[in-house]
């Protein structure tokens, strides 16, 4: 799943804390990193804001279990 235009991202990680599988984020290469491994989150997070920007535009999400999908998409809706 494609999430985009997060502004929020301390609320954003706490909704992937809280999912019960993994989830991945996918990068532009390809790579797949486990976004509940809180290096995994410092990595992608020095990642995206290379830019001059506290917007995350767009990320891509693979999340294994249902009700986590359901989670992130209900933080999008919310934000």
């Amino acid at each position: 799943m494609k999430i985009t235009n997060i502004k929020d991202t301390e609320a954003f990680f706490k909704v992937i804390d809280s999912c019960v599988g993994t989830v991945e984020l996918v990068t532009n290469e390809g790579d797949r990193l486990n976004l509940k491994s809180k290096l995994s989150q410092f990595v992608s997070l020095a990642n995206i804001f290379q830019a001059d920007s506290s917007i995350i535009p767009e990320l891509e999400l693979i999340a294994y279990e249902p009700e986590d999908s359901k989670r992130l998409l209900d933080f999008m809706i919310n934000q």
